[in-house]
């Protein structure tokens, strides 16, 4: 008994210096870069003035949050509409799964030639050869061959001929060129790429045994224990063969919600909820989710008008900057990355739900929860992440081939992504830095702890590796979307200088403490189970 009081009591006062520590690191961060943004901003590229705040520049430097903020007023616009016509023909008319498959059909259409005009016959094209191949395939041991070779093939060229122009099909095709839309077909394909794999092997499995044990799932699951359907249950359980009928197919490929960015849901669980609307939250819930999302807007907003992170990444601006400064500047563009996909990915889920399909959260965790690489990827972009291990890592053999397919799946997403070296060398680096967490995570659970002083020993080796692992996991992040593979002996030579060294002791302290801290996170959350 006194052993448990004493541990509780270390515990307690471990976490009040936790606390110090990681408000004091704030405290520092919040003064420091408001200290570079100000000194440095008339170097800065892509700043423009500001709205929320007086007499301060606004960091709008990143295309992709540039365009959704620009296009938010319109696009809100769009969603309001197409959700009123959506749910009024659903409730005047009662419509099951083909009836809202062609009302989805007819408004993403309408959506689609706003954004890419005649570029729709190259989507229809590929669509309805992949829609053929399936049907032909998938009953045969050739399918799995036959459908990645196509759908990577078209992932590959899409990208190679730039979305392709009419006038390779014959010049009295040439004329249509000057009707491409306002948004690159090819670089929204990618997600219907996503979508044309999960209906093709949802299709494939339909005709098999289920390996899913519905009465164990529902012991194990809060949401289905209370009457509700699960959206892993929506997933796993399959839908009806009449289910997989074309125009269904068609609606998930260009359902407008999810058109642009996602997030990623199954076949399965998609056309579940064309017949049968989520259920699982309610319009006050709803309603609450997009309160908080206008929040974070603000927040971001306070964030791009105080600090101009990306701004310093982009004007190449970090390379004149002390080594305490690039980890900064590194850190806070990581930071903004996070909550500028949280927005975009929050945005289109509340459209979906509105709407009567529920997809999962792509950010259920902030990125200053993750002490693990592991943990980081399930909770950054976690619909793709899903996705990738029911479609391309269980298919290779899962957990059996561990360290071979994780190779294979990180490679995918960086093609998937792009085709630069800087994404392949991202994807290569977090396989690389992968590999000694599985070794060390296996070791941990090979050792069994049967005492104290063991469990002490195991949490202090835990948080060392975890700080080990979040600074590798910004140097890989930062090889890919920053500084590029050519940046990475620059990095290394400013780390590992006189000036540098001391930065890179620090901040592995930071991390260090920041997994200790993350390990109270997680034990409160158990205790409060």
């Amino acid at each position: 008994m006194n052993l448990l009081n004493s541990s509780s009591g270390n515990k307690r006062r471990e976490l009040g210096f936790l606390i110090l520590y990681a408000a004091a690191f704030y405290a520092f961060i919040i003064h420091r870069s408001l200290q570079l943004s100000r000194d440095h901003y008339l170097k800065l590229f892509g700043l423009r003035p500001g709205w929320l705040l007086p007499h301060r520049l606004n960091d709008v430097s990143d295309a992709q949050w540039r365009n959704f903020q620009g296009n938010l007023p319109v696009l809100t616009i769009v969603f309001t509409l197409f959700t009123l016509i959506a749910n009024l023909l659903r409730t005047s008319f009662h419509l099951k799964a083909r009836g809202m498959s062609i009302i989805w059909i007819l408004i993403s259409f309408t959506y689609l030639s706003y954004l890419h005009g005649a570029c729709i016959i190259f989507i229809l094209s590929i669509a309805s050869v992949n829609f053929l191949l399936v049907k032909i395939f998938a009953r045969t041991k050739y399918f799995s061959f036959v459908f990645w070779i196509f759908n990577i093939f078209f992932l590959l060229c899409n990208r190679v001929y730039e979305g392709y122009s009419f006038s390779m099909i014959g010049q009295r095709w040439a004329y249509l060129d000057n009707f491409r839309g306002t948004f690159r077909w090819h670089i929204c394909f990618n997600f219907v790429v996503l979508r044309m794999i999960s209906f093709g092997y949802d299709y494939h499995w339909a005709h098999r045994d289920s390996r899913f044990d519905h009465k164990k799932h529902i012991q194990r699951c809060d949401i289905c224990k209370s009457g509700k359907t699960c959206y892993q249950s929506l997933q796993e359980r399959g839908v009806q063969n009449d289910k997989f009928s074309f125009m269904t197919y068609l609606s998930y490929l260009v359902y407008a919600p999810l058109y642009l960015a996602g997030p990623i849901v199954s076949f399965n669980a998609f056309a579940s909820q064309l017949d049968v609307p989520q259920n699982n939250l309610s319009a006050r819930d709803i309603a609450w989710y997009g309160l908080r999302w206008v929040f974070s807007l603000l927040l971001m907003e306070l964030m791009t008008h105080l600090f101009y992170y990306n701004a310093f990444a982009i004007s190449g601006m970090w390379k004149e900057l002390h080594p305490m400064d690039v980890f900064i500047i590194g850190y806070g563009v990581l930071i903004f990355m996070w909550l500028k996909f949280f927005l975009i990915w929050r945005y289109f889920r509340f459209w979906s739900l509105i709407c009567g399909i529920e997809v999962p959260e792509n950010m259920p965790r902030c990125i200053n929860n993750c002490y693990n690489l592991e943990t980081f990827w399930k909770n950054w972009h976690a619909s793709y992440n899903k996705w990738l291990v029911r479609y391309l890592y269980i298919p290779l053999g899962g957990t059996r081939r561990k360290l071979l397919n994780v190779w294979v799946v990180f490679t995918f997403v960086a093609i998937w992504h792009d085709l630069e070296w800087k994404l392949l060398s991202w994807a290569w680096l977090t396989c690389l830095f992968f590999i000694p967490e599985m070794i060390l995570k296996s070791a941990v659970n090979a050792f069994q702890v049967e005492s104290t002083h063991g469990e002490f020993v195991v949490r202090e080796l835990s948080a060392v590796a975890g700080a080990i692992t979040i600074t590798c996991l910004m140097v890989a992040n930062l090889v890919g979307f920053v500084i590029g593979p050519s940046g990475i002996s620059w990095l290394i030579s400013q780390f590992l200088n006189r000036e540098g060294l001391p930065v890179l002791a620090g901040m592995l302290l930071t991390f260090y403490v920041g997994t200790k801290l993350m390990f109270h996170i997680r034990d409160a959350k158990q205790s409060s189970r």
